[in-house]
């Protein structure tokens, strides 16, 4: 989601600004929902090479959603052309599935949601392809960490605003920036709700957290400047200053006595989970 006043709505869609609680079966729904996704996901990860072309790994996506009974919640929103979004090196987000081939050395981030009985569920991870460069793991592997650190500061009666000061802090300390047009976003019913999570902030600040609220958190890290930019598709958005940008996203729902991340792995993401102790535990 964009945040900024700019009359983009396939990016900034609008909508009532309550924050709805969701109930326990709503959330059992969307958790169908986000491990539809979140399964995809981890097949996607087995066919990811050198060699294959994004168009390839949107054509797998829509297949095995609807394998499921699901529909790819991307196609066809706000125009939206493809199935998933994929976005290679220094592509931020909304990256449109062409005959883009990937090399070795690239990054790439496949976003994947899925429409399932009335709910979204939404996921996202990046990927390497063949080899990285030494800048190329620092800002996956930055952005993996920023995703954790965010999603342990979810807890009954805290801030948003804790969630995106947690990740800025440790992103800037890494020497790397948090992009601050897109955030994360309430799902549910709809593909796009209240609340906006900011992946940047100030602790104290924002909506106080109550159990049954549903959102992603899926900051977006640059290798360089936070700055982004929205090419002539109106979709896709790279970083100004053409330095790679990373990602990683999960569904979460407020807990009593935490959070439970709704769009959960149950084993290492293969091409990704390849670094497990990039940053030594403290």
């Amino acid at each position: 989601m964009r945040l900024d006043d700019t009359p983009t709505p396939h990016l900034f869609p609008p909508y009532p600004m309550a924050i709805e609680i969701k109930s326990p079966r709503e959330i059992e729904a969307i958790r169908v929902s986000s491990q539809m996704a979140a399964e995809t996901l981890c097949l996607v990860a087995e066919m990811l090479r050198p060699g294959i072309t994004t168009e390839e790994i949107n054509t797998f996506v829509h297949q095995d959603t609807v394998r499921r009974g699901a529909i790819p919640s991307p196609l066809n929103y706000h125009g939206f052309p493809k199935s998933v979004c994929t976005s290679v090196n220094e592509v931020v987000c909304h990256g449109i599935p062409c005959d883009r081939i990937l090399k070795d050395g690239d990054i790439i981030n496949v976003d994947i949601t899925s429409f399932y009985n009335g709910f979204h569920g939404d996921t996202s991870a990046t990927f390497y392809i063949g080899e990285p460069s030494a800048e190329a793991k620092h800002v996956t592997e930055v952005a993996r960490k920023s995703l954790e650190l965010g999603i342990a500061e979810v807890k009954e009666g805290a801030r948003l605003g804790d969630i995106g000061a947690a990740i800025q802090q440790f992103a800037e300390a890494q020497q790397c920036s948090v992009v601050r047009q897109f955030v994360g976003h309430g799902i549910g019913r709809k593909f796009h709700e209240p609340p906006q999570v900011a992946h940047y902030g100030t602790r104290g600040k924002g909506d106080r957290l109550r159990p049954g609220m549903v959102f992603t958190i899926e900051p977006m890290i640059n290798l360089g400047g936070w700055e982004v930019e929205v090419l002539d598709d109106d979709w896709t958005a790279v970083t100004r200053d053409r330095k790679l940008s990373a990602q990683f996203e999960h569904t979460i729902a407020v807990t009593k006595s935490g959070f439970d991340i709704l769009t959960k792995r149950f084993a290492p993401l293969k091409h990704s989970e390849i670094y497990p102790n990039f940053f030594p535990a403290s």
